[in-house]
């Protein structure tokens, strides 16, 4: 049998497969840079063929290096799968989670089947918090926030970033017109959640003058800019995961490629004792092997127009 590489290794070069830069997959793997090359080094000095190769001032894998990653990603969502199989057995008890509503909306609860089928016998209950960016509350077990994940004493898991793009309904696409411009976007109503802050770090990335994106409507609640956004009243500055659904059932279309990121993000937070018990356990590991399978099977969803 042909001497199997360290666990290690195969995890660096899975990671920066699937994140495409060195540093996110260290970030990943809270390790440093250096010891993710030093781990693909290593790795191709056991399988004695090239996984890597360096263009310009970064790295990139070789056609062998994207086959391999791909076969080492299909092994060891097998290892994981298996780990979570034997797990649930026996696992039961009441656990609590709060949820960031559209976190919940439009993600969450779409894959809440999943857990339920794996653990019958945890009796969960999803709750949303009364203020945003809230993990205070002693009813609760788990929390799924958005902010900063600034929670000291407090075990906290990055899930999910928060890239948005201008989205709106296919009506309102065609109406509007083809879209070979970001300046286009401003033929349509803008639409805001809370604020104009994304849609001006949008125009103010597109090289405008960020003023502009401060017109349009100011909605309080995510579910109220979206459904406007689905009912053709203008240009909702959307997160691309948590519009995944929508735009691959064609309730909205993406309008272009130019992404902004949002300095806060999405969060698992627990009391360190409550992380320990079995159901909580088990919902964490769930939940990151679901984000890290749609990581790994997408990135971003929908098409672009225009």
């Amino acid at each position: 049998m042909a001497r199997i590489p360290s666990t290690q290794a195969l995890r660096a070069l899975e990671s920066f497969a699937r994140m495409g830069t060195v540093w996110q997959a260290a970030e990943e793997l809270n390790l440093t840079r250096s010891a993710v090359c030093h781990q693909l080094r290593l790795l191709e000095r056991d399988l004695d063929f090239a996984l890597v190769t360096r263009v310009g001032t970064h790295i990139e894998l070789t056609p062998q290096g994207q086959s391999y990653a791909a076969d080492i990603r299909q092994a060891l969502q097998a290892i994981a799968g298996s780990a979570v199989r034997n797990a649930e057995r026996g696992v039961a008890g009441k656990l609590t989670v709060s949820c960031a509503p559209g976190f919940a909306a439009s993600w969450l609860c779409n894959k809440l089947g999943r857990f339920n089928a794996a653990f019958p016998d945890v009796e969960l209950t999803i709750v949303t918090p009364k203020r945003l960016g809230e993990v205070t509350s002693p009813e609760v077990d788990l929390f799924i926030s958005y902010g900063f994940g600034t929670h000291p004493e407090m075990e906290v898991e990055h899930l999910q970033d928060v890239v948005s793009t201008p989205l709106c309904s296919p009506a309102l696409a065609n109406r509007l017109g083809a879209m070979t411009d970001p300046a286009d976007a401003l033929r349509g109503r803008l639409l805001h959640l809370a604020d104009h802050e994304d849609w001006q770090a949008w125009v103010q990335l597109a090289g405008m003058d960020p003023t502009i994106g401060a017109s349009g409507v100011i909605f309080s609640d995510m579910h109220l800019v979206y459904a406007a956004a689905q009912a053709g009243q203008g240009i909702v500055m959307g997160d691309v995961v948590l519009s995944e659904d929508a735009l691959n059932e064609g309730r909205l279309v993406r309008l272009f490629e130019l992404t902004v990121r949002s300095p806060r993000s999405y969060f698992l937070v627990a009391p360190p004792q409550r992380l320990a018990t079995p159901a909580a356990a088990a919902f964490r590991g769930w939940l990151l092997e679901e984000r890290r399978k749609a990581q790994a099977n997408g990135g971003v969803p929908g098409g672009r127009i225009g």
